[in-house]
């Protein structure tokens, strides 16, 4: 057995034993209360510079199927778990855990407690850490820990994602039929409609569902302008999910002005963030964050409540918006932004996840509403 380390930088420490590569890991430790989805969190570019600490008491049973991931290879810098199963049982999975933690050199802890950290993060916040298999003195993990820069002012986002513009024509696979969301049976809802994706971190599943409506799909780097994405001739545009502090990315903030009244919009997570800035609005840092698969969020008009999916450590200030700019969604724990659109442009967007890898599918509508008006403005002819 090989002894790990978790401090962070108040000085708190734990324990555990080392599950997957050895060595050390630093970044923002959070914690994610979904039961299941621990391949589909590891590999969601969205935890990229975050120790994720999961609040399930068993991770690892049901083993790993390659199909699950969001993304090629592991974005979240380590994992932190109370009961590792290192032996799965499952008739879907491809590998164990235990197998990609060693074969993407991605760090893991077991045994220890997770619901003494996560306790701790809720009343103190998410802050930084440290995990090492290499430093075992809690005093200097802590001090390194203290050095590493703060998740505000970090631009995440440009570390993740595609660089080289790519067509994307995979729909949701065929056994998943059974166990989660059907492929739309009738694609006639996009009827071919081109819609661009800018990958701030991108998840396959929200590539996935626009496939599965009917769309032809191209995903571009984030750092395109939005002269050269109207020279693709899309439809409608699609802005990612993605990590780090969405006020530093002032660049996709122009782009978005630059889309605006030219063509649909709809953002997700990280893409709601930047369209709301780009719309007026300011961001601001959440204690812990929403980190989950059971999050309700209340719809403003109708008081129709959606179980959602979530990751999200930024929230929009409602009160910044300009008056063009209606909240159409709240969350239902703490009243923040969930959702958003302009009253006389085709803008929209979600803080939560529609796609809803690890999680429930109440807000795949949005899906079909943005594919909708890309038909719509299609026949009009402009936006």
């Amino acid at each position: 057995m090989t002894q790990a380390l978790l401090a962070l930088e108040d000085g708190r420490y734990w324990w555990g034993r080392a599950v997957g590569a050895l060595g050390e890991r630093a970044g923002e430790v959070v914690f994610n209360t979904s039961m299941t989805g621990y391949g589909e969190i590891l590999t969601d570019p969205s935890y990229r510079g975050q120790l994720v600490t999961l609040t399930a008491a068993h991770i690892g049973n049901y083993g790993v199927d390659l199909a699950d991931l969001e993304d090629a290879q592991p974005w979240a810098e380590a994992l932190i778990v109370r009961a590792f199963s290192a032996q799965p049982s499952n008739w879907r999975a491809a590998e164990s855990l235990s197998q990609l933690l060693q074969r993407r050199n991605v760090m893991a802890v077991a045994d220890l407690d997770t619901r003494a950290l996560t306790r701790h993060i809720r009343a103190a916040g998410a802050m930084r850490a440290v995990l090492s298999t290499e430093d075992l003195n809690p005093e200097s993990l802590s001090a390194k820990a203290r050095a590493i820069p703060t998740m505000e002012g970090r631009d995440l986002a440009s570390t993740v994602g595609t660089r080289e513009i790519y067509t994307w024509t995979e729909g949701t696979p065929a056994d998943w039929t059974l166990l989660q969301l059907a492929p739309e049976p009738n694609q006639a809802l996009g009827a071919g409609a081109h819609v661009l994706v800018y990958d701030f971190g991108v998840k396959r599943n929200t590539l996935r569902r626009l496939v599965d409506l009917g769309c032809q799909v191209t995903v571009v780097p984030n750092a395109t302008s939005a002269a050269d994405a109207l020279a693709l001739n899309p439809d409608g545009v699609l802005i990612s999910n993605g990590p780090g502090d969405p006020a530093t990315l002032g660049y996709a903030v122009e782009t978005l002005r630059g889309l605006f009244g030219k063509v649909p919009v709809f953002g997700i997570c990280l893409g709601h963030q930047l369209i709301g800035q780009a719309l007026g609005g300011t961001t601001f840092k959440l204690p812990f964050g929403h980190h989950a698969g059971n999050h309700p969020v209340c719809d403003v008009k109708t008081g129709k409540v959606r179980i959602t999916a979530q990751n999200h450590g930024f929230a929009l200030d409602t009160t910044s918006l300009p008056r063009e700019v209606e909240v159409t969604e709240i969350s239902g724990n703490d009243r923040t932004c969930e959702g958003l659109r302009h009253t006389t442009l085709p803008i929209a967007s979600v803080q939560y996840h529609p796609e809803a890898g690890p999680g429930p599918h109440d807000g795949d509508e949005h899906f079909r509403t943005f594919v909708h008006s890309l038909r719509v403005q299609t026949a009009r002819g402009s936006v």
